[in-house]
């Protein structure tokens, strides 16, 4: 190998891994040991001969990374390219010396795809053992890798020992493998280290590659266009991938058997492909490594969304896919401990999964739904999605199903992992409403669990409010038909619903009251918390209402009143949304009417720089919230009312907004302008006239109690 060549070649890959799109994962870079290494990979794309081995190259100290390649890429100027970059065919004749040599002088470091080939359809296991499919039908992996770092091992440990009893000999396998010293030798041993390499999302679509390809290649065959849409796609619209570096497998320990270590000491001339007595019992403690580097590999796939979609989608014994009942299932199956399955997860499963049965904001469901029916695995029908019955057995050339069946390639690949297959399995045979009833369960016991801990953290003497005030609850309902979610306002608590929600409760409904994060604790827990907060606790309170009643209203006092406005435009499966005493922007808020002109200026330019202060504050209901008020939980109320202001539009379910005209905290001025702006056909503004902001509590407040009664009752005829 020239290794200039090398070099400036492994620069060039370097600079076009840089203009990829692809955000590179490196996990468990510790576990790369000294000495030499074999790196054993799971082979799907070409990015894994192009891309890799200058990453390594990083990680192994500026040592050359070289890989074998299947002999037919060797063909024109591609030849010469692989000889430049230290790719090695799998037919040259010297391969086995040259990677022993290299292994031995610590030259180089190897890459060596184990399956032998790319596998795009990620099948390597069939029944129970590992096989691997491909397009000329089935083969065990290869035990190239196990072979050659036995065989290292095998010529160290003889050159070490003819060094003392045969001298001759030793020198003379010196020559060989041109080595100085033994010192090298005596101090280093032999590894192989397993690699995994996951992409997500796997999506195979024309770019810029494909398009000029067939523009203009005269003749491109199938299999290049589907290479090209695969892999053009991850480069160029974007693709994480996770490389996952396993515990390495020491090679010496193997070759402590008596047949072995006997023609290891043997002082007889030994040439490099001579045969030997042990020759047999090396060949079955190869396949011994092959299954341990093999298990280790798809031990560590980084499973994803579409894992877990494809598996679960997989295992459904029925051909009718209900979304909305899939979405559940994924979420349940996110959320249980999958680091006790032995399962390596992708970064957004370590988040909370709470989108899964909202608004998806991140397109999990949708993106994973869209490739779904897109290849025909889901057909449209008029009664619903119906599943391709053999989507996951009909056999499709094995050189397009990237493109023509993702979702099957998807749930192969984590086919290696048995604990995780067999949750999956029973996560998919669950009747629906026990999968209902798992999610509720889990929600509220999340989120009950999730309050402890805070009040537990953030308890203040003299400032926290007892434990029961801050505390979610749920008024359960002999009926099924609707639930309510109430949402309490800023610097309070859900206490602050209970008497609207007995209320309602007491007219049949049921009722999920959740806590706002940062809320019923003290001060400062509020202070360190964003509205992105706020608004995953009230995701996680509406999942608990979506999961046990037909239909889902929202509602929400002051700052819960905006919060399940925003709600109401983010899912669209509530019948309804009433909003009291809404705020509009801090500018709005009436709190100004009480300071001084300077004061106020002061205040907002806290606000805007974000400061952690805090100011005095006279709640109307002191048993239940707090006396003094974060500066950065005003700036982040500002932060989300420029956000809602311009969805209201979008709402189009029947809304009511209630407010008073002698409300000393939000003008009414404000939620006038946030009624005119719900986009909503069947929309009622009603103004009461009190002189306080807390209209939940207090006189008169039978009066809102009935009006959002009647509401919510008008809704359902």
């Amino acid at each position: 190998m020239n290794r200039f060549a090398y070099l400036t070649s492994g620069f060039a890959i370097k600079t076009l891994s840089a203009l990829t799109r692809a955000d590179i994962h490196i996990h468990g870079k510790e576990n790369i040991p000294e000495g030499a290494k074999i790196f054993t990979v799971n082979h799907f794309t070409r990015l894994e001969t192009l891309l890799l081995p200058s990453y390594l190259y990083e990680l192994t100290g500026n040592t050359p990374v070289w890989s074998l390649a299947d002999f037919t890429l060797f063909r024109g100027s591609l030849a010469a390219y692989f000889d430049r970059v230290g790719v090695v065919s799998t037919r040259d004749p010297d391969r086995d010396l040259l990677i022993v040599k290299s292994l031995l002088s610590g030259e180089a470091s190897w890459i060596i795809f184990p399956e032998g080939r790319m596998v795009k359809n990620k099948k390597i296991v069939d029944r129970g053992r590992f096989m691997i499919t491909h397009d000329g039908g089935k083969h065990p992996p290869h035990t190239g890798a196990a072979t050659l770092a036995l065989r290292t091992e095998f010529y160290r440990r003889r050159i070490i020992r003819m060094a003392e009893q045969n001298p001759e000999e030793a020198r003379r396998l010196m020559d060989l493998f041109k080595l100085e010293s033994t010192d090298r030798l005596q101090e280093e041993t032999t590894h192989i280290v397993p690699v995994n390499i996951t992409y997500y999302p796997l999506r195979a679509q024309e770019n810029i590659l494909s398009k000029l390809a067939l523009n203009w290649v005269d003749g491109v065959t199938d299999r290049t266009l589907e290479e090209l849409m695969t892999e053009g796609s991850m480069m160029i619209a974007g693709v994480d991938v996770d490389i996952r570096f396993g515990a390495p497998i020491p090679i010496a320990p193997y070759l402590d058997r008596y047949a072995i270590r006997r023609d290891i000491a043997a002082k007889r001339s030994m040439n490099f492909d001579d045969p030997i007595p042990s020759k047999r019992l090396m060949r079955k403690t190869g396949r011994r490594i092959m299954e341990r580097y093999m298990r280790a590999i798809y031990e560590m796939t980084t499973v994803n969304h579409d894992h877990l979609f494809a598996s679960i989608l997989k295992y459904r014994p029925f051909s009718r896919i209900d979304p909305e009942d899939l979405r559940r299932r994924v979420f349940l199956a996110a959320v249980m401990d999958l680091e006790a399955l032995n399962v390596h997860c992708h970064h957004s499963l370590t988040t909370d999964q709470i989108h899964l049965l909202t608004d998806d904001r991140y397109k999990k469901a949708r993106d994973f739904m869209a490739v779904a029916l897109a290849t025909g695995i889901l057909t449209e029908t008029e009664g619903g999605l119906v599943r391709h019955r053999t989507a996951f057995t009909a056999g499709i050339n094995f050189h397009q199903i990237r493109v023509d069946n993702p979702v099957a390639v998807i749930a192969n690949e984590v086919e290696p992992l048995p604990l995780l297959q067999k949750r999956l399995r029973r996560i998919s045979l669950m009747p629906a409403f026990w999968v209902r009833r798992k999610v509720v369960r889990h929600l509220l016991d999340r989120n009950l669990y999730e309050y402890e801990a805070d009040y537990e953290a953030h308890y203040a003497e003299a400032e926290s409010r007892p434990r029961e005030i801050g505390a979610p609850f749920l008024i359960r309902s002999n009926s099924r038909e609707v639930g309510i979610l109430l949402i309490h306002g800023y610097m309070a608590a859900p206490f602050e619903m209970a008497k609207l929600a007995v209320y309602l409760g007491n007219r049949g409904y049921m009722i999920y009251v959740p806590r706002l994060k940062g809320h019923g604790t003290s001060p400062e827990d509020l202070a360190g918390r964003t509205h992105a907060d706020w608004v995953a606790s009230v995701d996680a309170g509406y999942a608990v209402i979506r999961n046990s009643c037909r239909r889902v209203i929202l509602g929400g006092f002051s700052t819960g009143a905006a919060l399940a406005l925003d709600l109401a435009h983010r899912v669209a499966d509530v019948e309804g949304v009433f909003a009291v005493s809404p705020p509009r922007r801090l500018q709005d808020l009436s709190l100004k009417k009480n300071l001084a002109k300077e004061i106020w200026q002061r205040l907002l330019e806290r606000v805007r720089g974000n400061h952690s202060d805090f100011i005095e504050n006279g709640p109307e209901n002191p048993s239940i919230s707090y006396s003094r008020n974060p500066v950065s939980g005003i700036r982040e109320i500002e932060l989300f009312m420029n956000d809602l202001e311009v969805k209201l539009p979008e709402i189009t379910v029947p809304a009511l907004v209630v407010h008073t005209r002698r409300d000393p905290i939000a003008d009414p001025e404000g939620s006038r302008r946030i009624f005119e702006k719900i986009g909503s056909r069947d929309k009622q503004y009603i103004l009461f006239n009190y002189e306080r902001h807390s209209l939940l509590f207090g006189e008169g407040a039978h009066r809102i109690h009935r009006a959002i009664g009647d509401f919510i009752e008008d809704i359902q005829y």
